[in-house]
This record gives structure tokens, C-alpha cells and sequence, in this order.
């Protein structure tokens, strides 16, 4: 850990982590929950796991927006000019 990160860098970042698991696991129980709901009320089986899937889609649509905003944080430190990679000439023989 370098001195000049901010003193609870790792809390902050294990509880971005520990965030998309939970609104993973959220998004799956709203799901279920739509569907029980859903088959209670019309009487139909398979909008229970009609609900399943809107809630496993939820969870893939969490980790695709986590992903995106990571690609964009990693792409933003790649066009940072301290850390482009420098071509350095080694060609000495020229004479």
C-alpha cells in the first residue's frame, strides 16, 4: 500500500466488492420474489420462473455495469500520460 493512498483505501474497495455480491444476491430474491408473487396471483407455474429469470438477468446486468465502470476507470489510467509506454531509440550504431 503506497503512503499517499487514503487511509481506508482497502475498506472502501472490499466494500465495493462485498456491494456487488449483495445486489447480486438482491436482484435474484426481488426476482424469485416477483415470480412467487406472479404465480399466487394468475395462477400460472411458469411465471415463477418467469421472475427467476428477470432476477439472474438482474444480477448479470450488475456485473456488466461493474465491469464497464472498472474498463472505464482502467482505460482512463491508460491514457494517463505517466503511465503510456515510452519507445526508447537503442540504436547506437549508426556512426
Amino acid at each position: 500500500m503506497n503512503e499517499n493512498d487514503p487511509k481506508f483505501k482497502k475498506i472502501v474497495d472490499a466494500a465495493d466488492g462485498l456491494s456487488l455480491g449483495i445486489s447480486m444476491v438482491v436482484a435474484v430474491l426481488i426476482g424469485v420474489g416477483i415470480g412467487y408473487l406472479l404465480r399466487k396471483w394468475f395462477g400460472y407455474d411458469w411465471l415463477f420462473w418467469l421472475g427467476v429469470f428477470w432476477g439472474i438477468s438482474a444480477a448479470v446486468f450488475n456485473i456488466y455495469k461493474a465491469y464497464a465502470k472498472q474498463k472505464k476507470s482502467l482505460d482512463e489510467l491508460a491514457d494517463d500520460p505517466r503511465y503510456k509506454r515510452r519507445v526508447f531509440d537503442d540504436d547506437e550504431d549508426d556512426d
